[in-house]
């Protein structure tokens, strides 16, 4: 397998936190796939991007035991600096990583930071730009922003240093479904044209059923990893460590049960359009529809 990260019997705790907030995490992440991860509150999903990207142990403190390789290559060894043209990170609290007074300025200054040509910074910010739909706010300040035009600019500063990994912690939380929607499809466009793997914490699954995997924390453990739908096959289990699935997949999960029919994985429905067309096919079996 063609691994970009690779963590071995990962531990974290915080320097005033009584337990792990990670606790022996074995997880591995193949290059050019998108990974959703997902978990209630205090699961450890934030910690385990700030382990990916080196803020731990870089920025913050603690007890960190286990490895975490990325390109082959121990996070504790390398520089910010050094994993600047590797790892990008959209950080859920946007202020915490705005650095510039433009919208320009921001997005140019990772780019600008990394040495790459100026002819080649100004693509990058027209193609960042266009692919989170802030064209019209390249000359704004960044104080005069919304929440979720902040967001946005948030993620194309990241995406014009063009990372090989792209770490996305809550990405829309600011963002209305319409806006929350546009930015995903620009994320599986980058993963699709660049080959550009993609981490995304989220505890809205539903942003997460286009994942090629999903991964559930519960309490710093990993509870759950595989495809989404074998992961929300298991709505039960998952109830029990407080997460819920796509409504339209737990609808149809109970009206199979209802109707004493078996489902499949394969046929589990995870979008609208989906349980619509399982839904009329229930539909012409019980001859309500023709």
């Amino acid at each position: 397998m063609n691994e970009i990260v690779r963590i071995d019997n990962l531990s974290f705790r915080y320097m005033q936190g009584l337990d792990n907030a990670l606790e022996k995490v074995n997880l591995g992440f193949e290059k050019g796939a998108v990974i959703g991860i997902t978990g209630p509150a205090g699961a450890g999903k934030s910690t385990l991007l700030s382990c990916i990207n080196g803020v731990i142990p870089h920025y913050m403190n603690g007890d960190l035991q286990g490895h975490v390789l990325v390109n082959n290559q121990e996070v504790a060894n390398l520089t910010f600096g050094q994993l600047a043209p590797i790892v990008g990170t959209v950080f859920q609290d946007v202020d915490f990583q705005t650095v510039s007074i433009t919208v320009e300025e921001e997005v140019a200054f990772g780019p600008e930071n990394i040495a790459i040509d100026p002819a080649e910074i100004e693509n990058r910010i027209i193609h960042a730009l266009e692919s989170t739909h802030i064209t019209t706010l390249r000359r704004r300040a960044i104080s005069t922003l919304s929440g979720g035009q902040k967001q946005r600019v948030a993620i194309a500063a990241v995406l014009s240093t063009l990372p090989d990994l792209l770490l996305l912690d809550e990405p829309t939380s600011e963002l209305d479904p319409i806006g929350t929607q546009e930015v995903f499809e620009a994320i599986f466009e980058l993963n699709k044209t660049l080959g550009m793997t993609v981490i995304i914490v989220s505890q809205k699954v539903e942003n997460l059923i286009d994942c090629d995997r999903i991964i559930v924390l519960s309490d710093g453990k990993v509870a759950f990893d595989g495809q989404p739908r074998k992961v929300f096959m298991r709505s039960q289990r998952l109830a029990e460590v407080g997460i819920a699935i796509p409504e339209v997949t737990a609808f149809i999960i109970a009206l199979h049960k209802k109707l004493g029919q078996p489902i499949s994985t394969e046929r589990l429905p995870l979008s609208i359009g989906e349980a619509q067309t399982t839904l009329e096919n229930i539909l012409r079996q019980y001859g309500v529809l023709s």
